[in-house]
């Protein structure tokens, strides 16, 4: 398994193909994420903008190869575990993405809540910040496992109905991302760091549900 996760790496990475939402990210936290805003609130940000990321490089993983060289390496190991080894690569690069962008937030943002008024711990802070960003990336690549190759093939599809379930992940109530994101920014008003332990959970059974339901298909149809 360990070669296939190396060689799925390679590939994300000699593609290039993580650059538009790598780039995306940055625009989008420029945007949204100044020095002087409180931290929780930045970190809420900072977190669900990894959500879409993390299906984006979900996709591009899933599509990385030619379907020759896709067909040797399932006639190899199997289709399923070359696909699990495609989603781990994504979830991966997306969680490294949103785990170094997290800890920058957390240095550079105002440690206080919304108002100003009442100290933020950073540290503390910051760690209720990963857990909603890993929240954010597990539901981003069940999102991505789930509206990409093989259970929609064709691109018309695929992307317009990624973006639908990535924004619905974002919005809906009861989604463990919203919860995470909503978390921290209560925690801002409130003055108190939050700990979205439970979102995590969630979005990592709901993660681990839609791979294993990916690899399945992957058997059947490919």
């Amino acid at each position: 398994m360990i070669a296939l996760l190396r060689y799925q790496a390679a590939l994300l990475l000699r593609s290039q193909r993580w650059l538009p939402p790598v780039l995306l990210y940055a625009a989008v936290l420029g945007i949204g994420v100044q020095t002087d805003q409180p931290v929780l609130d930045s970190l809420g940000f900072t977190a669900a903008a990894v959500l879409p990321v993390a299906a984006w490089i979900v996709r591009i993983c899933a599509t990385n190869e030619p379907p020759a060289a896709r067909s040797c390496v399932g006639a190899a190991v199997g289709p399923a575990r070359a696909h699990l080894a495609c989603l781990l690569v994504a979830f991966g690069a997306a969680a490294l993405l949103g785990v170094v962008v997290t800890l920058v937030v957390a240095v550079i943002s105002d440690p206080a809540s919304t108002d100003h008024r009442t100290p933020i711990p950073v540290v503390p802070a910051g760690g209720a910040g990963l857990l909603a960003t890993l929240a954010c990336a597990l539901l981003g690549t069940a999102v991505g496992a789930l509206t990409t190759r093989p259970l929609l093939r064709s691109t018309g599809r695929a992307v317009p109905a990624m973006l639908i379930t990535a924004v619905l992940a974002l919005v809906v109530t009861g989604s463990p991302a919203r919860t995470a994101v909503t978390a921290l920014v209560t925690g801002s008003q409130d003055g108190v760091v939050p700990a979205p332990v439970l979102p995590l959970f969630i979005a990592g059974a709901t993660a681990a549900a839609a791979i294993a339901a990916a690899c399945a298909l992957t058997t059947r149809r490919d």
